[in-house]
């Protein structure tokens, strides 16, 4: 008796140590495989997390996918709901920075992706419900924006896919294309304003300690002609680090766009006495173009002849003093500079210069 109460007992446990093993299921390999794209505008990253279906001959619009809203189901929510716009679970886009879509705003984050199709303008829905399995529990209350858009024909898609195209610095247009459908929808950041929160950020950390963090956000500035006021301020930090002409240059530069023509002359005398201090071929080069780009040709063909003759054997001095009399108007002597130039100059260098002989000859 004993001994089939332990048989039966061994066998129990057998099957209870089997049962956590046996449920464990293999990973299934899906019809309608994942995929995810990223597109970075900016510091800004969009990334859209979806799920490929495929035609495979069937008829797709109005029919595979419906126009309108679909009716409820008994294993969703039960009330009318719209397109996941993929398959499988919620298609997803994500964004690290604000953006605006057709004039609605969006806070950076992730949203379920949905859309509502029609034979003419189509709605895309931006769900602040992120993490349902399609569109079959879609509750209108979590919308954070809707936008219209149209459809474009296109080649055919055989497998659903999204795409970014349309790329400039502060905008990119993002589409679905499936069969013969393409449905853009364009998406903007204020990419200046997102990059200069990011300098202010670093420059508490860090990049503060140096004279070159300062000087980049600076610069960024001054290439953008935006923010004066505090890129002035950034330079102004970076030279009380380590003045050199490279600031000087930004500082010029910045001051000029402020329309302080006259401060901006005194910080261009400052860089060319330090210019003088160091000899350095390279910052006397500098400060040439700094009054080149301060339209004070005949000062920069100065410079440059100074450096010259500092320098007879470097080949960018040369080089500089051409562009300078080419600025100037003087082709001849723009000439026989920059055919000095060529003979001294690198390979990497020949072929640049001998493009500016051409047009200069012609």
């Amino acid at each position: 008796m004993r001994s089939g109460f332990s048989a039966a007992l061994i066998l129990v446990m057998a099957l209870g140590l089997l049962m956590p093993i046996m449920a464990q299921n293999l990973t299934p390999v899906r019809v309608s495989p994942q995929a995810t794209v990223i597109q970075r505008i900016g510091l800004t990253d969009i990334t859209i997390n979806y799920h490929r279906p495929s035609v495979r001959d069937r008829e797709v619009w109005g029919a595979l996918v419906p126009y309108g809203m679909s009716p409820g189901v008994s294993f969703g929510s039960g009330d009318e709901f719209p397109w996941r716009a993929g398959a499988n679970e919620n298609t997803t886009i994500t964004f690290t920075h604000d953006v605006t879509i057709s004039g609605k705003e969006l806070k950076a984050g992730t949203y379920g992706l949905h859309m509502i199709p029609a034979e003419g303008e189509w709605t895309i829905i931006f769900s602040n419900d992120n993490a349902s399995w399609g569109s079959f529990f879609y509750n209108p209350a979590n919308d954070a924006a809707r936008v219209k858009t149209l459809p474009v024909k296109a080649g055919h898609q055989e497998w659903l896919l999204y795409g970014f195209e349309d790329i400039t610095s502060n905008s990119v247009v993002a589409f679905l294309h499936w069969e013969k459908l393409k449905i853009p929808f364009r998406i903007e950041m204020d990419a200046q304003e997102i990059r200069l929160a990011s300098m202010r950020k670093e420059l508490t950390n860090i990049p503060a300690f140096g004279w070159r963090g300062p000087l980049q956000a600076a610069n960024y500035c001054l290439q953008n002609n935006i923010n004066h006021v505090e890129a002035l301020g950034w330079v102004e930090r970076s030279i009380a680090n380590t003045q050199n002409v490279n600031n000087l240059s930004v500082k010029a530069g910045l001051l000029d766009q402020m329309r302080r023509t006259a401060e901006a002359n005194n910080v261009r005398n400052d860089a060319y006495e330090f210019a003088n201090r160091t000899g350095v071929e390279a910052d006397m080069n500098m400060v040439g173009y700094m009054y080149l780009q301060a339209n004070n040709t005949d000062r920069a063909i100065e410079i440059f002849k100074k450096n010259v003759k500092a320098h007879p054997d470097a080949w960018n001095v040369y080089d500089s003093l051409g562009e300078g009399y080419h600025r100037k108007g003087d082709m001849k002597k723009a000439i026989k500079n920059y055919q000095t130039a060529l003979q001294k100059a690198p390979a990497n260098q020949k072929n640049r210069i001998e493009g500016i002989l051409e047009r200069l000859q012609g």
